[in-house]
């Protein structure tokens, strides 16, 4: 063997790896190699995740995990089509498979040109039960030109379709539509687009297409439109079909996920000589509404009666949450599938489910457990039609169910970037906005700019949540051409998809430091905290005490009675109403104070620190909303008091310590300590209306502020007070809101 033929077969393995070959297409296998088909099969899966298994002999089989390896892995996934392995699990995490088990103790070195090629103990040889079914997680980037051919042509209806893309591409009259709803279906495959004969063509492959660009429906076009397109193409340019049909069953989340149909015969511009290329027409959600050049121009409002996300960083994903009995409570996770969560995702006018996720992943809810072991069609109006058991005995919040929907490409994230940041998840906002009949990049003035207004640019670009909002950004290097100021006045309620959807002076700017070092800037975090009132407790613990003022020197001091007590002599009296406080933090990061650690500020009097200034405020309101009593608590120690079993301790305020709360923990402000109060000496006996706002002027970021509100009824007579119905924002109907609060509009947390 000549010397340099180690180092050209180095270099052809090393070329395998980086540039994947094509096992059973442009290269012949070596003689012998047993001729195999593989597919990733199994329940709760993405396109490029599954359950391993393979055709041999004419039958579908599994593959054991004994000694199965990354480089397995990697192997499996470059013949499926994608560019790599990221892991493999074992122990049939996609569910068991049935029939043969093909392959046991699988040993490959990474390369192989397929997974025939790797040492096992021959096709059938195994002693594995189908508990240890091997599944893999492919990266879903496909192999640029991967042609995907079957080798068999009898069982090719069995296989999944892949190919490396898939468009929507609409005729010349609609391509500045925003979304694009209807056009030619185009797949990407062996590196060309091609278009589906529509012979064969359904009803659900286009629900399937329109679901996985985000729309819950499909529609009926123009035929006589696009009859009159292919003549004009004709002329121009040859017919150029894929090799198969396309089979589904409506279910699939994307199309990657249906059976390949019938192949079809290539005879040039014979070909499909009964049909045309697939058209698809979808009916976006009221949300995505299309227009002209204009694209989105509403605010983000989705009405729902029955079924919500919360949660969830981008729009489209969120903890299913559902009404019953006026009463807003979660789903629990047992039977959750992709089938259900596509019901959801359609009923609140997206697309089908990309994930149906569960273990309480996107926060823990508050209240019941209203639905569990739901069984869906997958073809409900509702998930409130789906067959579940009403006994959600055994389920608790930590198997809060959840999704996260495919949603349209609106192109939000092409008019705004982040600018001169460490990472990609932080920097100065600029604005792509027409200026002198052109578009240009510029700054965003920080003159009220707050956690809300960052919280819609870090959704817009789908960075997840809002960690730090920045009125200065001198630090962060931006584009010095991006540097003049072209968006002003921006209020946010923290809703819109996009900042343009929120209060901005518009074309008359005003921006008196200017933008420069000035300008608006973001951090974001892919995960927020989520603090949340145990309402039942503040019931059950208040009461009325009358304490002397003589006492209450370091209280005032902090402000914490009302205005009369500036006035009051050491011997008299005020009354208190003091009750307890339990905050859960049921996101999914720990909720710190935004001051640094040497910010916090001393206070002599009480002899501690305040990490926060104003961490809850504490009203009495009369029932149309008018405040008549007031009180506020400081931060000066937010710790874990407690925590459910198996989380552990983080935050404690002794010696100086760092203060916060942990995920899955509670900070408890007992009745008995200081400022744990209202002040009500000065109020009138009769019916009020007791709130607590927690972190009430946005200082740290949260994945959700709806539920920070708390109102109770009240009434007081002179010497006892009673609260009762007490509940969270958002917990019940707006109907049952404004019967148990009548003067009120809602009870929803307003913006400043």
């Amino acid at each position: 063997m000549p010397s340099w033929c180690p180092l050209l077969c180095r270099l052809a393995m090393l070329l395998c790896v980086w540039a994947p070959c094509q096992a059973q297409s442009d290269t012949e296998l070596p003689p012998g190699t047993p001729i195999i088909q593989l597919r990733l099969a199994g329940d709760k899966r993405k396109h490029y995740e599954g359950r391993v298994e393979v055709y041999y002999n004419g039958e579908w089989g599994t593959v054991c995990d004994d000694d199965f390896s990354i480089h397995a892995a990697n192997i499996l996934c470059r013949e499926l089509g994608f560019v790599e392995a990221v892991s493999w699990s074992p122990s049939s995490k996609y569910g068991k498979g049935e029939g043969r088990i093909w392959l046991d103790n699988v040993h490959c070195s990474g390369r192989e040109r397929t997974l025939a090629q790797c040492k096992s103990n021959g096709f059938g040889v195994s002693d594995c039960k189908h508990s240890e079914d091997v599944g893999v997680v492919c990266n879903q980037r496909r192999i640029p030109g991967f042609k995907f051919i079957s080798s068999f042509t009898n069982s090719v209806e069995s296989l999944n379709v892949q190919i490396e893309e898939v468009r929507i591409r609409a005729i010349y009259s609609q391509r500045k539509r925003v979304p694009i709803t209807e056009g030619y279906l185009e797949v990407k495959d062996g590196g060309k687009w091609r278009q589906i004969c529509d012979e064969e063509w359904t009803e659900m492959n286009n629900r399937v297409i329109c679901g996985m660009y985000g729309f819950p429906g499909e529609k009926g076009y123009n035929t006589k439109v696009y009859n009159l397109v292919l003549r004009l193409l004709a002329k121009r340019r040859k017919k150029n079909y894929w090799d198969f049909g396309v089979n589904c069953t409506g279910n699939e989340a994307s199309l990657h996920g249906c059976k390949l149909g019938h192949k079809v015969e290539l005879k040039g511009n014979a070909t499909c000589e009964k049909g045309m290329p697939v058209v698809v027409s979808c009916v976006p959600g009221r949300a995505f509404a299309p227009s002209y050049t204009q694209g989105f121009s509403k605010a983000y409002r989705v009405e729902q009666p029955l079924v919500r996300l919360r949660g969830g960083a981008n729009t489209g994903d969120g903890r299913v949450e559902v009404l019953k009995n006026g009463e807003w409570g979660t789903v629990c996770d047992d039977s959750w599938n992709l089938k259900a969560a596509s019901v959801v995702c359609r009923e609140l006018g997206f697309g089908s489910a990309k994930e149906a996720l569960a273990g309480g992943r996107l926060g823990q809810g508050m209240g019941p457990v209203h639905m569990n072991e739901v069984e869906c069609s997958g073809f409900e109006k509702s998930l409130t039609e789906c067959y579940f058991n009403r006994d959600a005995l055994g389920c608790s919040h930590e198997e809060d169910a959840a999704v996260r929907c495919n949603v349209p490409a609106m192109g939000f994230q092409n008019k705004l970037r982040l600018s001169g940041g460490r990472n990609p998840f932080e920097g100065r906002v600029e604005v792509l906005a027409e200026k002198n009949d052109s578009l240009v990049w510029g700054t965003v003035c920080s003159d009220s700019w707050g956690t809300m207004e960052a919280t819609v640019v870090c959704r817009q670009l789908g960075l997840g949540f809002a960690s730090n909002a920045f009125q200065e950004t001198w630090y962060w290097p931006g584009d010095v051409r991006a540097d003049d100021v072209v968006m002003s006045g921006v209020r946010c309620s923290g809703t819109e998809m996009t900042l343009a959807q929120c209060l901005h002076h518009g074309k008359h700017l005003h921006c008196p430091r200017g933008g420069g070092r000035f300008a608006a800037g973001v951090s974001c975090s892919e995960s927020a905290p989520d603090l949340v009132l145990n309402a039942q407790v503040v019931e059950h613990t208040t009461y009325l005490e009358d304490r002397p003022m003589y006492i209450l020197q370091c209280a005032n001091e902090e402000h914490c009675l009302s205005s009369s007590a500036a006035t009051a002599t050491p011997s008299s009296y005020r009354r208190l109403m003091r009750f307890s406080s339990q905050i859960h933090n049921n996101g999914q990061s720990d909720f710190r104070p935004r001051a640094a650690h040497n910010s916090w500020v001393w206070h002599d009097c009480h002899r501690h620190y305040h990490s926060m200034e104003v961490f809850t405020h504490y009203d009495l309101l009369s029932l149309n909303g008018t405040k008549v009593a007031e009180g506020h608590k400081a931060s000066f120690c937010l710790e874990d008091t407690q925590c459910e079993e198996g989380t552990e301790k983080r935050y404690e305020c002794a010696n100086f310590g760092q203060q916060g709360i942990t995920v899955g923990c509670w900070d408890t402000y007992r009745h008995d300590i200081d400022c744990q109060w209202i002040d009500v000496t000065d109020v009138v006996p009769g019916d009020y209306i007791f709130q607590v706002v927690i972190n009430p002027n946005y200082e740290v970021a949260e994945s959700d502020y709806t539920n920070n509100i708390m109102k109770c009824r009240c009434r007081y007579d002179g010497h006892l007070i009673w609260t009762y119905n007490c509940h969270i924002g958002g917990s019940v109907s707006s109907e049952s809101e404004e019967s148990s609060f009548p003067g009120l509009l809602n009870n929803q947390l307003g913006h400043r």
